[in-house]
């Protein structure tokens, strides 16, 4: 695990990845703007029905805080969709300089594939954390419960999602891959904790989604070199 995020960091000033990392924040950057500003004028609107003065004033209030609330809370959804779109040339940029072999053997699955798996990724994560809110609001009184809950909870979506993305170059169908593929659980629980953990950081958290992705490749294909090993 250590190493594939020191190979990750290690290959953050690539190009490549350099172009990708700028276009996974502005992106996510936007989005979370328009969000913003959506929620504004909806509470403008809200607030307008009340007939009070200062509405517009406690619209722009609310919606700062709602947004940053959002950002604190919602930032990973949102990376973690517009990192799926992109993952493809992410994983390929690692590939190429760690697996040449495996590069030229990969089907790229297209931006129309990585929408689809970022909104059903975005579909498990809102799904679950609604799941899992009751255990979040019980364990609010343990004062860090909830908090643990939440990453848990996260780091196990986060990894599955991380190790799809890699695993889609290779296998198409991520729902039909065989075990050689997959991570397992204790690995893919630990990816994932430790790219939610830097998605809670401030600054880093742009930073997280594509080491996550880069790691991912490592791990994937390092488990499975030691899977072919120990078969042959």
């Amino acid at each position: 695990m250590i190493d594939a995020l020191l190979l990750s960091i290690g290959q953050l000033s690539d190009r490549r990845i350099l172009s990708l990392l700028l276009k996974v924040f502005l992106i996510s950057v936007v989005l979370l703007a328009v969000f913003g500003v959506g929620a504004y004028f909806l509470l403008s609107w809200l607030f307008s029905l009340t007939a009070l003065e200062s509405g517009g004033f406690a619209a722009a209030a609310v919606a700062v805080i709602f947004t940053a609330l959002t950002t604190i809370f919602l930032f990973r959804v949102i990376a973690i969709f517009v990192l799926n779109i992109f993952s493809d040339d992410i994983v390929d940029a690692v590939e190429a300089l760690h697996y040449p072999a495996r590069a030229e053997l990969a089907k790229p699955p297209g931006y129309a594939l990585g929408l689809k798996m970022g909104l059903a990724s975005v579909g498990r994560a809102i799904g679950y954390n609604i799941l899992a809110s009751p255990i979040y609001i019980m364990l609010l009184i343990t004062g860090i419960g909830a908090p643990i809950a939440f990453f848990g909870v996260n780091a196990i979506l986060i990894g599955r999602d991380l190790q799809d993305m890699v695993a889609a170059r290779h296998v198409g169908n991520v729902a039909q891959m065989d075990d050689s593929w997959r991570l397992n659980k204790l690995t893919r629980f630990g990816l994932g904790l430790t790219i939610a953990l830097l998605l809670a950081v401030p600054f880093v958290n742009f930073l997280a989604p594509v080491l996550g992705a880069a790691m991912a490749t490592h791990l994937v294909h390092k488990t499975r070199e030691n899977g072919l090993k120990e078969s042959n």
